[in-house]
């Protein structure tokens, strides 16, 4: 079929799209939702045609089964059967891994893979503690079990269901309940098999005093290396901290220090709150960098300046004030300043905070804003009108210098210093200092060879001699030089023994796969502020990260470290945004209703077997029903779907049937027929099936369906064969084996893995293998190409 400006034009939206696929520029539901639009204004295909995806039985269908997994899920039916049946597997590695893969792949063909990925973590973690098997040699074969096993029927997997409605689209009959099984039973027992018989030696192995096993205590510290970090130091006699409570000390911010415990000879006090008061003569037991104690304590590093002319010295520097109120629909309500960013942002530091009759001028980082709050700024005028204009902020009036300094009382939280020839700060950015958040001092301006440099960039470099004019309160220097004259105790073996009692403890989580805090840093969720967790480390793949951990941003698959009051941890088990690897801190499944919710699931799918309804109709029934039933929530149920994978789907959707309705895919098809048509069917399948796999890799297995099984019917129709067999291929292709980022359930077990990118390749890659010889040489047996 010859190109034309209609495929060309379809050809160009789908590269456009594998593109934002691929490199994560844009999120995949958002490019999804672009797709819409495009194709409706171009006209390619009507507006009809373009909102019909999201009415579509396959995503009708993907978010019912999010919910009955769910139901399953939240009633304990699904972990119990994991459990029992791990309870009897026995010791031997083989036997156990055996036992973990086809436990969970049974269980992903009925449940969303996800979700039995996400409750069988903590089983397994469990499991690793009591046997000793490191938790690396474990974690991805259950995830590879989870993602073959939802290939053994239509609603194990998103793409199998998009792949029967792609069969309705065209007008042809769909795929039973189990037609997908013959094939898939035998990707999960091969690929098991393959694994337990020799892949597993292709894991890693670690010695599980070292693994990340899901251990508590002493363990679970050292298995973050934590004994290398965590110390203690004590306040001398007359200490210039004493009376100080934890937060105005500034252990935290300014030297990166966790005080894990206070004790004295009156007290010992475990996991203290920002408002526990340090006494001199306190030893506290802390968690940071010992040797930056040790490089603060070789000399003076800042030494005071005159500050009596601060107003002269912002006036050289060309600066402008002005005072402006936070509006009742303004973004920045209910955001902290760090948290709203304006300094990186737009340019524009808060000096000032009145909110009635207080004023707040120092400390404001961590601050909530509230409507009606006032507000001094400053930064650059075309910046302050921006934050007017976009309703950050309203009644914006501009100040003069001596107004200000007189109306918020600036002069006496004004001071300069200058960096001394010894100091540690001369070298590094004003960022890398960390004298803004850490020391509480906002530098406005820096005076550098008699030329002033107001709101300098955090990027700029320090030097010695350089004249800093910082806001702070005027006790900030007693603070720090009482911080210079801690002194680091000698180590000891049994500091580690000291994270544990009847009250505290440590918890390992991992972030959930519906999570909104990925990119957020620790100090962005509030760990401390709205948990009364502290974050000791966090582990990234086979990195650990136990210092400067505040600003460190959050990653699906990272597992985090957290020590704190186990009621607090208790707490945090029931987010949604968290999975914690311990079956003894999670909320209780509501286990009286398990018949119930197993009943359910089985009459929802039995009508779908014998053909009375169809599977769209049956599943959305079954989701009701879990709620009805009160096996799940409402709120838990909407919380269950995965939104985005159903966005994906309804937004793809029009995709195939523009490239339909163009000819893209004849043409594409045309093209696979005249390089393998004359090598008959099966070569057709195995060109279909081998580029399907290699797009799963990259692009979401969704839509990588959505794409290629239009492209599938069409080859068959050319070759005058029947397309179910072509299709499948497509769907059973799609399982995304090895790359960690392709599928959520391979990026869930990164982190408590400590794996790397090549572990997935070692077993993914002979697995991919697998499935595509089964596929090809299997489909044609039990879906004949003649029918």
């Amino acid at each position: 079929m010859p190109m034309t400006p209609d495929i060309l034009l379809v050809l160009t939206i789908l590269g456009a799209a594998s593109v934002f696929f691929i490199t994560g520029w844009i999120r995949m539901d958002l490019t999804a939702l672009l797709v819409v639009v495009t194709l409706a204004v171009t006209g390619l295909v009507s507006p009809a045609e373009a909102l019909a995806g999201f009415s579509s039985p396959a995503a009708v269908t993907v978010a019912g089964m999010f919910v009955l997994s769910a139901g399953l899920a939240r009633t304990g039916v699904a972990a119990l059967i994991g459990r029992r049946v791990l309870e009897v597997a026995g010791q031997g590695e083989a036997r156990l891994l055996a036992t973990l893969m086809l436990t969970a792949g049974v269980l992903s063909g009925f449940m969303n893979n996800i979700g039995v990925a996400a409750f069988m973590l903590p089983v397994v973690m469990d499991l690793s503690r009591r046997t000793g098997t490191p938790p690396s040699r474990l974690l991805l074969p259950l995830a590879l079990a989870c993602l073959m096993g939802g290939l053994m029927t239509l609603v194990g997997t998103p793409p199998n269901i998009v792949a029967s409605d792609a069969l309705v689209s065209q007008g042809l009959e769909p795929f039973g309940l189990f037609d997908f099984t013959p094939v898939g039973l035998a990707i999960l027992g091969v690929g098991t098999g393959l694994v337990v018989l020799g892949g597993r030696h292709l894991l890693p192995a670690r010695d599980p005093r070292t693994a990340r096993a899901g251990s508590s205590g002493p363990e679970l510290a050292e298995s973050y290396d934590l004994q290398e970090k965590i110390f203690r130091v004590r306040l001398p006699s007359r200490s210039h901290l004493d009376g100080k409570t934890l937060a105005e000390s500034r252990l935290r911010s300014a030297l990166g220090l966790h005080v894990l415990a206070i004790q004295s000879p009156d007290r010992r006090e475990l996991d203290p709150g920002p408002e526990a008061v340090l006494r001199s003569g306190d030893r506290l037991l802390v968690q940071g960098r010992p040797e930056l104690l040790t490089e603060l304590r070789r000399g003076h590093h800042l030494e005071p300046g005159d500050h009596s002319r601060a107003a002269e010295f912002l006036r050289a520097g060309g600066v402008s004030m002005a005072e402006a109120q936070v509006p009742e629909d303004s973004a920045l309500a209910g955001r902290t300043l760090n948290q709203s960013d304006l300094r990186s942002r737009k340019g524009v530091l808060v000096l000032a905070l009145r909110r009635g009759s207080a004023l707040h001028r120092t400390d404001l980082e961590d601050f909530p804003l509230q409507e009606g709050d006032l507000l001094l700024l400053q930064g650059p005028e075309d910046r302050l009108q921006e934050l007017v204009d976009e309703r950050d902020l309203e009644r914006l009036r501009h100040l003069e210098l001596e107004e200000a300094f007189q109306a918020y009382a600036l002069e006496e939280r004004f001071l300069a210093l200058r960096i001394t020839p010894d100091s540690i700060l001369a070298g590094r950015t004003l960022e890398e200092s960390r004298l803004g958040d850490a020391a509480g001092l906002t530098v406005l301006g820096i005076r550098r060879d008699g030329e002033t440099e107001v709101a300098p960039d955090p990027q700029v470099e320090l030097r010695v001699g350089d004249l800093l004019l910082v806001k702070a309160k005027p006790e900030t220097l007693q603070v720090l030089r009482g911080l210079l004259r801690l002194r680091v105790e000698e180590a000891d073996e049994l500091l580690l023994q000291e994270l544990e009692s009847d009250s505290v403890g440590l918890v390992e989580v991992v972030l959930a796969p519906r999570t909104k805090l990925v990119g957020r840093t620790p100090r962005q969720v509030g760990f401390r502020e709205k948990y009364g967790l502290t974050v000791l480390g966090i582990g990234r793949g086979d990195e650990l990260h136990r210092t400067n951990l505040r600003d460190l941003p959050l990653q699906f698959g990272d597992s985090i470290l957290l020590f704190g009051s186990r009621r607090r941890l208790k707490l945090l088990a029931q987010e949604s945004d968290f999975l914690v690897l311990s079956e003894a801190l999670q909320d209780p499944p509501r286990t009286e209703r398990a018949p119930l919710a197993a009943g359910i699931l089985v009459a929802a799918l039995l009508p779908v077997l014998l053909g009375w309804v169809s599977i769209g109709i049956a599943v959305m029934a079954g989701a009701t029903a879990m709620i009805l039933s009160r096996c799940l929530s409402a709120e838990e149920a909407y919380r269950s779907v995965e939104w985005p994978a159903v966005v994906l789907i309804g937004g793809m959707i029009p995709m195939g049937t523009a490239m339909h309705q163009t000819g893209a895919a004849l043409m594409v098809a045309e093209g696979m027929v005249g390089v393998l048509g004359d090598m008959g069917p099966r070569a057709a399948l195995a060109g279909l099936a081998l580029m399907t796999a290699a797009g799963a890799q990259v692009i979401p297995s969704v839509a990588l369906v959505v794409i290629m099984a239009p492209i599938a019917i069409v080859t068959a129709a050319d070759l005058g064969v029947s397309p179910h067999a072509f299709v499948m291929g497509v769907a059973l292709s799609a399982a995304s084996l090895s790359s960690p980022v392709a599928h959520p359930v391979n990026v869930l077990v990164m982190g408590p893995g400590g794996y790397r990118y090549s572990d997935y390749l070692k077993l993914g890659v002979p697995l991919t293998g697998v499935v595509l010889i089964l596929v090809v040489g299997l489909l044609p047996i039990f879906l004949p190409f003649t029918p």
